[in-house]
């Protein structure tokens, strides 16, 4: 019977805190097992799904979605390119609507003054008193503008 890494090894090896690796074990992305000296040994597979959990994280992937598609993984198995393939594809859609939005954040953040219409001319007539406001918090307008696709904020509102 093999023994398994020690969490040093993997965070060694994966360049992720011993921390982060309990952490992630806690919220059942990876697991481990004990020995008979109760000491926590990991298999070689926790290696990839290490990568694939800190991939995802810098694609602003929420580790609950990263979960639930580790979960849908046999136990025990290294993760094979055709279950990354379907796990990127799974997130190509998330990742193109964030790129609009920070390619539109991008190209107008001179003119925006922070409440989400990204016009400061335009603020009083898209947003008089702050009515997006009362649909929730951050910049409403320019969420719901890429909610709809308008790509213009001043599109996706019925503010007067």
């Amino acid at each position: 019977m093999m023994i398994g890494l020690t969490v040093g090894e993997v965070a060694r090896r994966s360049g992720v805190a011993v921390s982060a690796l309990h952490f992630y074990e806690r919220k059942g992305l990876i697991s481990s097992h004990r020995t008979s000296g109760n000491q926590r040994r990991y298999d070689r597979d926790v290696l990839r799904r290490v990568a694939i959990i800190r991939a995802a994280l810098v694609l602003g992937i929420p580790l609950a979605e990263v979960a639930n598609l580790l979960a849908g993984l046999p136990k025990g198995t290294t993760p094979s390119k055709e279950d990354w393939r379907k796990m990127a594809s799974s997130w190509a859609e998330t990742l193109d609507q964030r790129i609009r939005l920070l390619s539109r954040l991008r190209d107008d953040l001179g003119s925006c003054i922070g409440c989400g219409c990204l016009s400061m001319t335009h603020c009083s007539i898209f947003n008089s008193n702050d009515q997006a406001g009362q649909r929730g918090s951050g910049a409403v307008l320019l969420v719901e503008s890429c909610e709809n696709g308008s790509g213009n904020p001043s599109d996706s509102t019925e503010l007067p």
